[in-house]
């Protein structure tokens, strides 16, 4: 049994409404086991048993429930826990600083991160404010408290360019979904 975790990009935000109890019903309506909603920012923990199915499968399968139900264009962020476990420890910033808030930041694929570091880079970004770095399969983000939206790498994470191809949790709630 493999246990998977599906991150939603764009629930209950901007006029979509998924609520936790009805996302929950969908995920057990696709034969999916152990389902646990986190927050309400589109986290789901679940299980899957089926041997067959490859993570590409299943996302495509779980985006297009998601769009027949909630009636939007769904794209989610598929891993294993055992890759979202790798991505939360290999956290590069001091975790426990109260002044920051440690993001990471979820892609397409690894081109659209790339790319994203890239133009970041080419923002000649101040890495006391707003530091970014690479990781495997991720981006993590420790920008100052109070900053997440002004912030040069803010404004880049916003553009329309990324909002369709990335989505973004802060860590504390990453811990809670890997509760």
């Amino acid at each position: 049994m493999t246990e998977w975790i599906a991150l939603l990009r764009g629930v209950n935000v901007g006029g979509i409404t998924v609520r936790s109890a009805e996302l929950a019903a969908l995920f057990r309506e696709l034969g999916l086991d152990g389902v646990r909603t986190v927050l309400a920012s589109g986290n789901v923990v679940f299980a899957s048993d089926d041997r067959t199915a490859d993570a590409p499968a299943l996302k495509s399968r779980i985006e297009r429930a998601l769009g027949e139900r909630f009636g939007y264009e769904a794209w989610i962020v598929l891993v294993t826990r055992r890759e979202l476990e790798r991505a939360v420890a290999a956290f590069p910033f001091d975790a426990d600083d109260g002044s920051r808030q440690p993001w990471v930041i979820f892609g397409s694929s690894s081109e659209v991160l790339d790319e994203l570091v890239a133009a970041a880079g080419e923002l000649g970004l101040d890495a006391s404010v707003d530091p970014v770095v690479r990781g495997d399969g991720v981006v993590y983000w420790n920008p100052v408290k109070g900053t997440t939206v002004d912030t040069p790498f803010a404004k880049l994470l916003a553009k329309a360019r990324y909002k369709p191809t990335t989505t973004n949790r802060n860590l504390r709630t990453l811990h809670k979904v890997l509760g």
